[in-house]
């Protein structure tokens, strides 16, 4: 469900000016991850549950 934002009170539609700004300068001073030395290869194990390489059980 969204609203208007013309419709919210000027509280609100400040809040929201002010998240808006911070989103923007975050992205902006984002720096790229480093690439990981000596990992594995293939998709992300936390993101895709593979939690095993070769049989054995890893945890990091």
């Amino acid at each position: 469900m969204t609203h208007d934002p013309s419709t919210l009170p000027p509280a609100a539609q400040r809040a929201l000016a002010e998240a808006e700004a911070r989103r923007l300068k975050a992205e902006a001073e984002a720096k790229p991850m480093p690439r990981e030395l000596g990992g594995r290869n293939g998709p992300e194990p936390v993101r895709y549950g593979d939690w095993e390489k070769k049989g054995i059980a890893v945890d990091f």
